[in-house]
């Protein structure tokens, strides 16, 4: 397979990032540039494509520089792949929990919230309780009013 060879610009265009972000990682030690050139020009090759790549998709995960300096650092002893392979997959498993909880809290409170507007739209006041309905409401345990 032929290596394509890159420039900080056509890096940059290639991945969608500016060429600060690079340096940026490249000052984090998220990315390495081997190639330059005899006046100190970098040159990337499809192997930075791919990291940049992965940084930004772990970026999109909510995955912290840090998080993915971690990931990026077992490569020093792991140089099948493997090691960073199965932290990824115990770290996007961690993040997967993470979202589901979060899901939950957000279904609970599309639930109260939907509730809440059913019950304003059910009185012809701020200041009263739906009433009879109440008796038939499913969030009894909820309402504030059921005792008023």
């Amino acid at each position: 397979m032929e290596q394509h060879i890159y420039r900080i610009g056509e890096l940059a265009e290639k991945c969608n990032v500016t060429v600060r972000t690079i340096r940026h990682y490249e000052s984090l030690g998220l990315l390495k540039t081997i190639l330059r050139s005899p006046g100190g020009q970098r040159y990337y090759t499809d192997k930075e494509v791919v990291y940049l790549n992965r940084i930004a998709e772990l970026k999109e995960l909510d995955f912290s520089l840090r998080e993915i300096g971690e990931i990026i650092s077992l490569g020093k002893e792991d140089s099948t792949g493997e090691r960073r392979r199965l932290e990824l997959l115990r770290q996007y498993r961690n993040k997967l929990s993470e979202v589901l909880e979060r899901r939950a809290e957000l279904n609970s409170r599309v639930e109260d919230l939907s509730w809440r507007i059913a019950q304003l739209e059910s009185t012809s006041s701020f200041q009263e309780c739906p009433g009879l309905e109440c008796l038939e409401c499913t969030f009894k345990e909820k309402c504030r009013f059921k005792d008023s």
